[in-house]
C-alpha cells in the first residue's frame, strides 16, 4: 500500500512538473487575449482543446481500464520463464500480481495522457467539424459535397486513427499483463496461451478490424487527393480498381475480423491465420496488380480519350482551388504605334515607373537615413499615396530599433530604456537627385515631411524586428530620438501590453521570461505595463493561428499621422478533391482576411475583404467577435490594401498549366506558359500605377508576364488590380500567337548585344565600380509595351553607396541607355517633349508652352512667398524645388 502511494504521488509530481510552463504560459496568454479584446477567441479554443483532449483521453483510459481489469482479475499459475546470468528462476506469483495492477494503471494513464494531448491538438478540425458549412459543389466520384472533405474528412481521419492505435495500444498493454502474471507462458517448449487470455484478445483483434475497415473506407475518399504525372486525383484505373477494392476491402474486413477471432477464440491457427492472408491477397491484386495492368494495357494506349473526364475534373477544381475562374482572359494585340503623345497622355504610368529596385534602395535608405547604429530598415515596402494632390507610388521603410546594434546591451538598457523605432523613410518610386540618390517625402528623426503626408506618431513599438517584450511607464525615461544637442526622452502614453499591478504578475512574468529582475528592479511600478508579442508576425498568429499569414507586411501612414501594419492573411486546406497542391500540399488558397496592426499600441483588427471564401465563413462562424466586415475598415487605411504578392505568385504558377481548361489541349502541352526567368531567377509579379486597356484613368496594380514554356518570347500578362471597387479583380491579357513579342530575356540579350551599353558596363567595371542592374519592368501602354531597366553604381565593397545612374528603355528594336527616363524616351520617341518623370514638376508645367510654363513658375513663387510670411518653411523649400524643375524647362 504505501509502495503504490509512492508511485501514485511521483506520477503526479512528474505531471505537476510537465504541466507547470503551459499553465504558466496559459495564464500569461489569458492576459494577452484580454489585452487585445479577443478573450472569446481564446476561450472557445481553450474548450475545444480540453473538450477534444478530455473526450480522447476518457475514452482510451476507460477502453484501457476495462481491458487489464480482467488479466488483472484472473489468477494464473507462475509459469514464465526468466533468464539472467544464465541461470533460470520463477518469478513469484503473489509479487507479479502485486506489481502488475499498479503499473497497468499507470501505463493506462499515460496512454490517456497521450491520447489526451494529441486530441487536444485536433481543436481546430473539432472546430471546423461542428460549424461546417456546404461549399454546393459535389465532387464527380463519390457525390460529396466539397465541404466534406474541407470539415468532415479530418476529423473522422482522427478518429480512426485514435481507434486504431487505442486498439492495439491496450492490447499490448494486455498482453503484456497477461505474460507478467503467467497468463502467456514462454517456457522451452514455446509460448502457450491461456484460454481466458486468447479469448480477451481475440475479441481486440475483433474491434481492430473495425478499425481497419473504417481506413479502408476513408482511403476511397483519399483517392481524390491522389494524384499522376498527367493530371492530379483519381483516374480511370483508381476509380474502376483501387476504389472498388477499397469498398470491398471495407465490407468484408470486419467479416475477415470477425473468422480471426473466432480462430484466436478456438484455438485454430488456421482459420486465425486465413483471413489476414486473404485480405492481403485482395488488396496486392485490387490496390498494386490489376491498376497497374489496367494503366498498362487500357488506359496508356487510348489515354487521352478514357482520362478526358478526369482531365477535366481536374481542371476544373484546380481552378477552384487557388480561385483562378475569376481571372478574365482579353486579347492584347500588341503593336508599336506608340507615339509621344500617347506618353504624353499616360504621364502617370511614366512618372510612376519603379526605377528603385528593394535591394538597393533598402542599403541606400540605410547609408542616408539610419541617422544610427541601433536603427535598421529591414525592409522597402511598395504603395500608393496621394502626394500633394497627384496619385503617386512610392516605396518606404520603417526604421525600427535593432537589439542587435545596440552600443550597450544590458536588461536596463533593452527592456526599459530603448523601447521602440522612430519613423520612416518614405520617397517616389522614379524621382533621383542630381547624385543619382532617392528623393524623400518623408526623412529623418523626427520625421520631416516634404509633402502633405504628416506622421504624428513616429513610435514603433511594434514591429518585425521589436524583441520579445519591453516595460514602459517606469521610472527610467524611455530613449525617444537623438538630436544635435542631446537626446529626446519619452514616456509610453498607449493602451498597449499588461500591467504589472501586482507581486504575483511580477513572479509570473519573471518565470516567463526567465529573468529575475522583473520582480527586484526598483524602476518597476505598479503603474508599469510590460509590452510582449511584439513582432507583429507573431502577435497575429497568436491570435488567429488557424490563418497563414504574409511574410511580407507593409506599413501604412494613416490620415490621423499614425503608423499601421498590414498583413495578409490566407485560408488553406490539403483536402481539395482533384486539385493540384503546391509544394507544401495545399491545394486551396485564398486570402479572406487583411490583419491590421498599430505600430504604436499594437491594437489588432482582422477584417473580412472576402466573404465568398468557404473556410472563412467557417471561422467567422466559430470566432464571431474576431472579424469584422471590410467596410468597418477606416477608409483611409481601405485605400491601401492590396492584392498580396505572394498570392499572384502562386495563382500564376498554376494558371501558366490551367489557363488550358480544353482537355486535349491541357494533355497535349500545347499552350503551356511559364514565368519568365532573367539570370537565375524567375520574375516576380511587381506593382505599378498604370492605365489599363480599356480604363480611363490609371490605377495600382500587381503586374507579371508570361512566356511560353521553353521559349522567351512574351505569351500574355497577369495583373491583379488593388484600387477600390475593382480589388480583387484578376485579368490575363494574351498576345497572338501568330507573331514574336519580345519577352524580358530578349530584352535582356539585346541590352547585353549593344555596344555602347556594353562599352560603358566594362568601362564602370574596370574603374572599381560594381554595376548592379536593376528589375526588368514590362510597362504596357495603350497597345503597345515599354521594357525598362535602372542601372545602380555602387563601391565594389559592402560600404558602397547604390546611385541610380542609368535608365535602359526597350521598345520594339530599340534600346537606349540615358541618364533619365525622361532622355531615354526622348530618344525614343524623336526628341519630342515626354512628361518629366525624374523631376518633381507638376505634369502641367511639364508639355506646357514657355508662356505656360513662365505663368506655372509666377503661381509657384507666389505660393512659396506666402508660404514664406507663415513659416512654413517644409512648404516653402517644397515650392522652391518646384520652381527650380520648371526654370530648367524653360531653359531647355
Amino acid at each position: 500500500m504505501v509502495k503504490n502511494r509512492f508511485l501514485l504521488i511521483a506520477a503526479v509530481a512528474v505531471v505537476i512538473i510537465l504541466f507547470l510552463s503551459s499553465l504558466l504560459n496559459f495564464y500569461t496568454d489569458w492576459l494577452f487575449f484580454v489585452e487585445t479584446g479577443f478573450a472569446s477567441v481564446f476561450t472557445t479554443t481553450l474548450a475545444a482543446k480540453v473538450g477534444a483532449g478530455l473526450v480522447s483521453g476518457a475514452i482510451l483510459l476507460i477502453f484501457a481500464l476495462v481491458n487489464i481489469h480482467y488479466p488483472n482479475r484472473f489468477t494464473f499459475a507462475p509459469r514464465n520463464v526468466f533468464f539472467e546470468g544464465g541461470n533460470l528462476y520463477r518469478l513469484q506469483r503473489d509479487e507479479a500480481a502485486r506489481l502488475a495492477a499498479p503499473l497497468s494503471i499507470l501505463a493506462a494513464v499515460l496512454l490517456a495522457l497521450m491520447a489526451g494531448r494529441w486530441g487536444a491538438l485536433q481543436w481546430q478540425n473539432v472546430l471546423l467539424f461542428m460549424n461546417g458549412v456546404t461549399v454546393g459543389t459535389n465532387d464527380p466520384v463519390m457525390g460529396k459535397d466539397l465541404g466534406f472533405y474541407l470539415f468532415t474528412m479530418p476529423l473522422l481521419e482522427y478518429a480512426r486513427g485514435l481507434a486504431g492505435f487505442m486498439v492495439l495500444a491496450v492490447a499490448a498493454l494486455s498482453a503484456g499483463v497477461y505474460y507478467v502474471r503467467g497468463g502467456i507462458a514462454v517456457t522451452e517448449s514455446g509460448v502457450s496461451i491461456d484460454p481466458r487470455a486468447r479469448k480477451h484478445l481475440a475479441v481486440l483483434a475483433g474491434l481492430f478490424s473495425f478499425t481497419a475497415a473504417a481506413g479502408f473506407y476513408l482511403e476511397g475518399y483519399r483517392l481524390l487527393l491522389s494524384g499522376s504525372s498527367t493530371f492530379h486525383g483519381a483516374g480511370y484505373a483508381d476509380v474502376n480498381a483501387r476504389l472498388l477494392t477499397y469498398r470491398i476491402l471495407a465490407a468484408v474486413t470486419p467479416i475477415a475480423g470477425g473468422i480471426l477471432a473466432t480462430g484466436i477464440w478456438k484455438g485454430s491457427r488456421r482459420m486465425a491465420l486465413l483471413p489476414p492472408m486473404l485480405l492481403a491477397v485482395v488488396y496486392g491484386v485490387g490496390i498494386m496488380a490489376y491498376p497497374v495492368l489496367l494503366q498498362k494495357f487500357k488506359v496508356a494506349p487510348n489515354e487521352l480519350a478514357i482520362e478526358t473526364p478526369y482531365i477535366e475534373n481536374s481542371i476544373k477544381f484546380t481552378r477552384f482551388g487557388y480561385d483562378l475562374d475569376k481571372i478574365e482572359t482579353i486579347p492584347f494585340d500588341a503593336d508599336l504605334k506608340l507615339t509621344a503623345a500617347d506618353i504624353a497622355g499616360n504621364d502617370a504610368t511614366i512618372r510612376n515607373i519603379r526605377l528603385w529596385d528593394h535591394g538597393p534602395l533598402l542599403k541606400t535608405y540605410s547609408q542616408l537615413q539610419q541617422i544610427r547604429t541601433y536603427y535598421k530598415f529591414f525592409d522597402v515596402d511598395n504603395d500608393r499615396y496621394l502626394v500633394n494632390g497627384q496619385y503617386s507610388q512610392v516605396m518606404l521603410s520603417p526604421r525600427e530599433l535593432s537589439y542587435n546594434d545596440l552600443p550597450s546591451r544590458n536588461w536596463i538598457n533593452e527592456r526599459l530604456i530603448f523601447t521602440h523605432g522612430n519613423g520612416l523613410t518614405f520617397g517616389p518610386v522614379s524621382r533621383i537627385s542630381k547624385e543619382g540618390l532617392p528623393e524623400f517625402f518623408v526623412k529623418d528623426i523626427p520625421p520631416v515631411s516634404l509633402a502633405d503626408i504628416k506622421v504624428k506618431r513616429p513610435e514603433i513599438y511594434y514591429g518585425e524586428l521589436s524583441n520579445e517584450y519591453v516595460i514602459v511607464k517606469t521610472k527610467v525615461p524611455e530613449f525617444s530620438y537623438p538630436t544635435a544637442t542631446g537626446n529626446i526622452n519619452t514616456t509610453y502614453g498607449g493602451k498597449g501590453g499588461v500591467p504589472l499591478d501586482s507581486l504575483v504578475r511580477k513572479v509570473l512574468f519573471a518565470a516567463l521570461f526567465k529573468t529575475e529582475k522583473i520582480l527586484l528592479s526598483s524602476d518597476i511600478t505598479g503603474e508599469s505595463r510590460i509590452l510582449y508579442y511584439r513582432n507583429i508576425n507573431e502577435r497575429v498568429k497568436a491570435v488567429a493561428p488557424f490563418l497563414r499569414f504574409d511574410g511580407d507586411p507593409y506599413l501604412v501612414v494613416a490620415d490621423n499621422g499614425t503608423l499601421k501594419w498590414i498583413i495578409d492573411a490566407y485560408t488553406y486546406s490539403d483536402r481539395l478533391p482533384y486539385a493540384k497542391p503546391l509544394a507544401g500540399g495545399i491545394n486551396y488558397m485564398r486570402n479572406p482576411v487583411k490583419a491590421v496592426v498599430d505600430a504604436y499600441d499594437g491594437t489588432l483588427d482582422f477584417y473580412i475583404s472576402d466573404p465568398d471564401d468557404v473556410i472563412i465563413k467557417v471561422y467567422a462562424r466559430i470566432f464571431p467577435k474576431l472579424f469584422k466586415p471590410l467596410s468597418a475598415m477606416p477608409e483611409d487605411l481601405r485605400r491601401h490594401i492590396r492584392y498580396p504578392h505572394q498570392l499572384l505568385q502562386v495563382q500564376a504558377a498554376m494558371f501558366a498549366t490551367y489557363h488550358m481548361t480544353d482537355p486535349k489541349v491541357f494533355y497535349n502541352k500545347e499552350n503551356l506558359w511559364e514565368v519568365p526567368v532573367l539570370g537565375e531567377e524567375r520574375m516576380e509579379p511587381y506593382y505599378t500605377i498604370m492605365k489599363l486597356p480599356g480604363e480611363t484613368r490609371e490605377e495600382y496594380i500587381l503586374l507579371l508576364p508570361f512566356t511560353p514554356s521553353k521559349r522567351d518570347n512574351l505569351a500574355a500578362w497577369l495583373t491583379a488590380r488593388c484600387d477600390g471597387e475593382n480589388y480583387g479583380k484578376l485579368l490575363a491579357y494574351t498576345f497572338p500567337r501568330d507573331r514574336l513579342i519580345y519577352g524580358p530575356k530578349q530584352i535582356d540579350a539585346r541590352i547585353n548585344q549593344d555596344s555602347q551599353i556594353s562599352q560603358q558596363l566594362t568601362l564602370w567595371s574596370q574603374r572599381g565600380s560594381q554595376v548592379i542592374r536593376g528589375s526588368m519592368l514590362v510597362i504596357p501602354i495603350e497597345k503597345s509595351l515599354l521594357y525598362v531597366q535602372p542601372l545602380f553604381l555602387a563601391a565594389a565593397d559592402k560600404a558602397g553607396l547604390p546611385e541610380l545612374r542609368r535608365v535602359i528603355v526597350a521598345y520594339g528594336d530599340e534600346v537606349v541607355m540615358e541618364e533619365t527616363l525622361e532622355l531615354a524616351l526622348q530618344r525614343i520617341f524623336g526628341g519630342r517633349r515626354v512628361p518629366a518623370v525624374a523631376t518633381a514638376a507638376a505634369p502641367e508645367a511639364v508639355n506646357g508652352s514657355s508662356a505656360e510654363l513662365a505663368r506655372e513658375a509666377m503661381a509657384i513663387f507666389e505660393r512659396a512667398t506666402n508660404l514664406q510670411r507663415q513659416g512654413d518653411w517644409a512648404g516653402y523649400g517644397e515650392e522652391l524645388r518646384k520652381l527650380q524643375q520648371v526654370l530648367r524647362q524653360l531653359a531647355r
